[in-house]
């Protein structure tokens, strides 16, 4: 569980050094520890760790942060020092701007999380930072649980992350917070109207379900839904191999909602909370659904099936008519719905879709400002022709290959009209390479820029109100 150092503890400095300021760092030190640093050749390059002695062993630290001209282009440059300091308490004893403040404090805690299920192993003590002065450590840590969270949820392989599983770790959460949970499962998904959840899911002996958890009972709404794919095999349109190979994230925007769950309700946020979560796993067996397929909708629409691998946007479908119901404020979906979007962002930025021009501006802001980017695509209506077969409403996986993901988040708009404002992330959910506080692996996206921007989106008081 992510957390700050006792205000008791002692804490040791570790003083941030970019390239321009490594003489005037110098001659701040004591003679013994200036020594220390020109004879180990320290030069400030990013990333460099220079642990100071001091009589009783190490006594302070400097973290290299290289010519100011690159920071620009890396984040959570302080957490590159978290798992090579010294366990125990430490400090930043370098001032920051409230920016870097918070992104420091952010960056550390999530530094510490990984991921393992080797038996017997133990984790290792880490270095713990004493919150700096201004920071709210309470937000700073109910963000980084919720990020946590997502990559727990997202790393865990899919025979111990099925419908079962993820249903439990909603009512876990939901426990911790006092909200509530209902579920709809297998058949009953028939006879509630869900035929998209339930056609999607019915080829795997893990049953699909639709789970529905609300909290908070006054303030505007807010409806997240998440793409709960547990494993997707691709269906009767089989994926390779090599494509299998990470289907196990394709839950990751049910993971990712559920993390941003975790901080709304952690800090309080004045808001009717919401999250819908079509889970299933895209099996193959007698029962799969077929390519040919035309399917019913909850919303009434017919969906022509001409790839059993796009399913996600099934699910989603009825999902978000269900959500539109209620025409809630706001209604978000986050799902890792198309190969298109990391073509053409790359698996770094999380694209996102928005009805409103006020949204979109702020949740564009405050990507920026948490250091969480994303990048607004368009809603294009000429592609609308793109998404309609000629006998069915819609179709599920238009031919041409081109602006796959747009005609994506086209198709579940047709589904999302109940609510005031829709948003949706096509995200990735997966850190391909470490990097600083994101190791390899599961990877929340979009999640912290979106609870940045809520304030501001639903009338609260602004990006810091919760």
């Amino acid at each position: 569980m992510a957390s700050f150092a006792a205000p008791e503890d002692a804490a040791r400095p570790l003083h941030l050094v970019s390239a321009e300021d490594l003489s005037t760092f110098a001659a701040t030190l004591p003679p013994g520890a200036a020594s220390w640093l020109e004879a180990t050749g320290f030069r400030a390059a990013p990333g460099e760790l220079l642990l100071l002695p001091g009589d009783e062993g190490v006594a302070a630290a400097a973290l290299g942060l290289g010519p100011a001209a690159l920071a620009a282009r890396s984040r959570f440059a302080v957490a590159q020092a978290v798992p090579r300091l010294p366990a125990g308490a430490w400090r930043i004893a370098t001032p920051l701007d409230p920016g870097a403040r918070d992104e420091a404090a952010l960056g550390w805690l999530l530094a510490g999380y990984a991921y393992s299920l080797k038996s017997g192993a133990e984790a290792p003590k880490m270095a713990s930072l004493l919150p700096p002065e201004g920071v709210d450590a309470a937000r700073i840590t109910a963000i980084a649980q919720g990020e946590c969270l997502t990559r727990e949820l997202i790393n865990t392989p899919s025979n111990r992350m099925g419908p079962a599983e993820l249903q439990a770790a909603a009512e876990a959460l939901a426990a911790e917070h006092g909200a509530s949970v209902a579920v709809i499962e297998g058949a009953e998904l028939l006879e509630r109207n869900f035929p998209m959840i339930h056609a999607v899911g019915r080829a795997s002996d893990r049953s699909p379900r639709l789970i529905d958890l609300r909290w908070g009972g006054s303030g505007p709404s807010l409806t997240l839904v998440g793409k709960g794919i547990v494993f997707d095999t691709g269906g009767l349109n089989l994926k390779p191999g090599a494509s299998m190979g990470l289907m196990k994230k394709d839950m990751g925007g049910a993971a990712t909602v559920l993390g941003l769950a975790h901080m709304i309700m952690a800090t309080g946020m004045a808001l009717r909370l919401r999250v819908l979560l079509p889970v299933a796993e895209n099996a193959v067996s007698g029962p799969a659904f077929r390519p040919g397929d035309v399917l019913d909708s909850r919303a009434g629409l017919t969906v022509e099936i001409n790839n059993t691998d796009a399913e996600g946007r099934l699910v989603l479908a009825d999902a978000l008519s269900y959500g539109g119901e209620e025409s809630p404020d706001l209604m978000v979906s986050m799902a890792t719905l198309t190969g298109a979007a990391r073509v053409a962002v790359g698996p770094d930025l999380a694209p996102f879709y928005s009805s409103s021009e006020t949204a979109a501006a702020a949740l564009a802001a405050a990507g920026t400002e948490v250091r969480d980017p994303v990048w607004r695509m368009p809603f294009h209506e000429p592609y609308e022709a793109m998404i309609e077969p000629g006998i069915a409403d819609l179709d599920n996986a238009p031919k041409g290959g081109f602006a796959g993901s747009i005609t994506a988040a086209l198709f579940l708009r047709r589904f999302a009209g109940g609510a005031k404002d829709y948003a949706h992330f096509d995200i990735y959910g997966w850190q391909p390479s470490a990097a600083p506080a994101r190791p390899m692996g599961g990877a929340g996206q979009g999640a912290r820029a979106l609870f940045a921007a809520l304030p501001e989106i639903l009338g609260l008081g602004g990006r810091d109100a919760v």
